[in-house]
């Protein structure tokens, strides 16, 4: 049987590359945190040339030797020999070291440092055009990022849409064919949905959520939920950035950020829970494999689904709030001491059309997602000029929520995304909510009174079956054949909308 260490000169050679990886992402992590607005042209060089180093060896003569010995380097197909079969773990990393080095091959070196250069500097450009509220600002360095990521469409190469190619990176073997009829069947469900809920005579009251908090003890809230998620500590850090995002440099290294509104006490609450289901995942990995694919979540709609999950399944659920609702309770008693457990449930799910898609409720946040889905598609596809965004991102929010943003904040620089090149990440959002709900019922399946501990503020429970049936696996599996390990079937749309109808069916007595 040939295992991993047959690979074994392979897998020395990927842990360099992935030291180097970890390195300019580190880099990253504190651009976006720590480091000081004077050294952003310098920091967009450094992680330029870290990229390119990385890159420039996974396509080295050495990488397509190694891989060529054991994979037929056209199709991907790995070689057997008679009698002596590979076992699933190098299989699976064979199968995934291909796919990355096959995809890298097509990218020359120097294209990969100018976009990873240009990306890091559109970044640092669309913070300050956020805080000033001017898109023209940004306007430039989003048509170089745009045009770049265009470029490596054609690179990759792609059938029926240059999005594909680009989709593909995020969410393997995705299409648009195979999401539009899948929104659609969404979309289908959750507008008549929403329309019944602004014509229910229920009226939520969610305004003491929008009271002077405390931003230190917001922060020492958020860390305190984390922790009793199970995230480590020891293995992480929790920080402050104008984007909540989750990096990770190896398992026993993993960070996530959040933002703070003295105005708001869900956002710091809801990006911790959110970043924190991420973090697990991270953290969740099998060290041993580090460097190679087998420590590398498998799809970002699994790995959304993880914190969508922790966000909304258990974050927004009434067994959560019987714990945790008293301590937050006596945290915030002035604003809170007139607020009972129900009525803060209700005005956390409140549903209402928001023009903030991180702060959206469930039910509208997939309108979002549509929105950016076709927007983006436009882009690369050259339908849309770049110049016309704002107007076509307030038509679309009129069009979609009912609601037009009154700045550019608020609308189409609400996101970091376009800023550093993730054209075709939006729509693993939604993958990740449909995920999320099917994960969940079936780990209420498997854990009969799971939700019985998470009301009594054990939710290690549900952490540590996440661990053994998603987060150990790496890219072992597929994310089809993970669902179906995990649920015994594809993803499936049907247990999402079951759980939002029959919620807010409730809540709004509808």
């Amino acid at each position: 049987m040939k295992t991993l260490k047959t690979v074994e000169d392979l897998t020395t050679r990927l842990l360099e590359i992935q030291r180097i990886n970890s390195a300019a992402s580190l880099l990253s992590w504190d651009q976006e945190t720590h480091m000081p607005a004077g050294g952003g042209a310098a920091r967009a060089e450094q992680i330029s040339t870290l990229q390119g180093i990385a890159h420039q060896k996974l396509i080295s003569p050495d990488i397509e030797r190694l891989l060529a010995t054991w994979v037929d380097p056209e199709t991907g197909e790995i070689r057997d020999s008679p009698g002596d079969a590979w076992d699933e773990p190098a299989r699976s990393l064979l199968r995934e070291v291909w796919r990355d080095y096959s995809r890298a091959k097509k990218l020359p070196s120097d294209f990969v440092m100018t976009l990873s250069r240009e990306c890091s500097l559109a970044q640092q450009v669309w913070a300050e055009a956020k805080e000033y509220r001017a898109f023209s600002q940004f306007l430039p360095n989003l048509r170089t990022v745009l045009s770049l990521k265009r470029e490596e469409a054609e690179y990759l190469g792609y059938r029926d849409s240059p999005y594909n190619a680009l989709l593909d990176v995020y969410e393997p073997g995705s299409t648009i064919a195979a999401l539009r009829p899948l929104f659609a069947q969404i979309k289908g469900r959750l507008v008549p949905l929403l329309k019944k809920i602004q014509q229910s005579s229920v009226q939520v009251d969610d305004t003491i959520l929008f009271h002077t908090f405390d931003q230190a003890r917001q922060l020492e809230f958020g860390r305190m939920v984390l922790i009793a998620m199970g995230y480590d500590f020891e293995r992480g850090r929790l920080d402050l950035s104008a984007h909540p995002f989750t990096t990770s440099f190896h398992p026993t290294d993993v960070r996530v950020t959040t933002r703070v509104h003295e105005h708001d006490l869900q956002s710091c609450l809801f990006s911790c829970i959110h970043e924190g289901g991420h973090g697990l995942y991270e953290q969740g990995l099998d060290p041993r494999y580090f460097g190679t694919p087998l420590c590398d979540s498998v799809s970002l709609g699994i790995h959304e689904s993880q914190s969508r999950m922790w966000e909304n399944c258990v974050g927004r659920s009434r067994a959560f709030w019987r714990f945790f609702y008293p301590m937050l309770q006596q945290t915030f008693h002035h604003q809170l001491r007139g607020l009972d457990g129900e009525q803060f449930y209700a005005a956390i799910n409140r549903v209402k059309p928001s023009l903030i898609r991180v702060e959206a409720d469930e039910l509208t946040y997939n309108l979002h997602i549509m929105l950016r889905f076709e927007i983006e598609q436009d882009l690369i596809e050259g339908r849309t000029r770049p110049e016309d965004l704002p107007g076509i991102w307030n038509l679309k929010m009129e069009e979609y929520l009912g609601i037009v943003p009154s700045n550019d904040a608020e609308g189409v620089l609400q996101d970091v995304h376009w800023s550093f090149g993730a054209f075709g990440y939006f729509p693993t959002y939604t993958l990740g909510n449909l995920y999320s709900v099917q994960f969940y019922e079936q780990a209420k399946l498997e854990i009969p009174h799971m939700e019985d501990e998470i009301a009594a503020g054990q939710l290690m429970t549900l952490q540590r079956w996440l661990g053994q049936k998603i987060h150990r696996w790496g890219r072992m599996f597929t994310p089809d054949h993970l669902a179906q390990r995990v649920t015994g079937k594809s993803l499936d749309p049907e247990p999402f909308l079951t759980y939002v109808e029959k919620k807010y069916g409730e809540l709004y007595k509808i």
